[in-house]
């Protein structure tokens, strides 16, 4: 291994936990074939395989990813790596957290997703936004010793993605990291974006005007097609008087990503809370359990969709936690979201 190998492998390495979700390896797979690297011979660096890949439940060993990248250092070493990987990853790689954030209203709507959700990539850095600041400041902190290589792999991810879903109406002032890139003139160019390095912390500093700037693609993706399964999930024909089953559909209606506190649902329905429970009361329902009610159908057609983890669908059902996700599925049917799937498959 070279020295250089050696460095990135340490950057990109941290001290993690033994296993990942399969999700970033195959986003940085995909990027190095697309600038020309071979696929199979980094899996063998890995010691995996493509079968390895396949389920979005799949955990590789935390090593998997530094063992890639030290074998394209040694192949062919290229300059500000994280920088090039950023620039071959497509949005979609990431599905779920790619398409809450680009199906946003607004750009200031984006990155408050992207901070709430960023954690279901497993990157060893955490996103803080301030908004009532000029500049706004959108913070990436490190879980980890050195997170340089992570930092600058989902800092220049943001500034290529945010600024084409805006069509370049959010504007950054400067983007800041706490060590220099390999070529910072290279950097600059390549983002279109004024850098300051070495700084006291990383990430972006936005024009706050520019934080209303709308998203291109908002109300569409991942969004319109989850309402679409959420809403077939709802029992069709059922027996209930109009107002539970209105209920009913504007739950199931946000389930998947929405707002589903009951004084959201009771507003759509132009009514106070009081007087939604008091009306499904009195046909022997109530708000909490037709909630799991829909949660229940929603993960049983979620857990279908491939290009969705376990852990993926219970953040989206609004479960904090996969363990609580797990805890709820095994209550519903005796066995945890990734047998379900397995079950469904055979």
């Amino acid at each position: 291994m070279t020295a250089g190998a050696k460095e990135l492998t340490d950057r990109a390495s941290p001290s993690l936990p033994m296993a990942q979700p399969v999700r970033e390896l195959s986003a940085f797979l995909d990027a190095f074939e697309r600038l020309g690297y071979d696929r199979a011979d980094l899996l063998r660096a890995a010691r995996l395989e493509e079968s390895n890949l396949r389920s979005p439940d799949a955990l590789v060993p935390a090593s998997a990813t530094g063992a890639v990248l030290a074998r394209a250092v040694q192949v062919r070493p290229l300059k500000n790596l994280a920088l090039r990987l950023a620039m071959e990853t497509p949005i979609g790689a990431y599905p779920l957290l790619d398409y809450l954030v680009v199906t946003c209203d607004t750009a200031g709507d984006a990155l408050r997703e992207l901070a709430r959700y960023f954690r279901l990539v497993g990157a060893p850095v955490a996103l803080d936004v301030f908004e009532n600041e000029d500049p706004a400041r959108v913070v990436f902190g490190p879980l980890c010793p050195d997170p340089s290589f992570a930092v600058e792999y989902t800092i220049a991810l943001a500034v290529l993605h945010l600024r084409r879903e805006t069509e370049g109406g959010l504007v950054f002032r400067r983007l800041l990291l706490e060590r220099n890139p390999d070529d910072p003139l290279d950097f600059e160019a390549r983002l279109g974006c004024p850098l300051g390095a070495p700084a006291a912390w990383s990430g972006l500093e936005v024009e706050p005007a520019s934080l209303s700037a709308p998203m291109r693609r908002r109300d569409a993706a991942l969004r319109g097609m989850l309402e679409q399964q959420a809403n077939a999930a709802v029992p069709r024909g059922a027996a209930t008087a109009k107002g539970a089953e209105d209920v009913r559909r504007a739950i199931a209606r946000r389930v998947a990503g929405g707002d589903t506190r009951i004084e959201s649902v009771a507003r759509e329905l132009a009514m106070s809370p009081r007087t939604l429970q008091r009306r499904l009361a009195a046909e022997g329902l109530a708000y909490q359990g037709m909630l799991a009610s829909a949660r229940r159908d929603a993960a049983e057609r979620l857990l279908g969709d491939p290009a969705l983890s376990a852990a993926e669908v219970g953040y989206l059902l609004g479960y904090s936690e996969p363990a609580a996700f797990h805890r709820a599925f095994k209550r519903w049917h005796g066995v945890t979201p990734v047998e379900y799937r397995r079950k469904l498959r055979a």
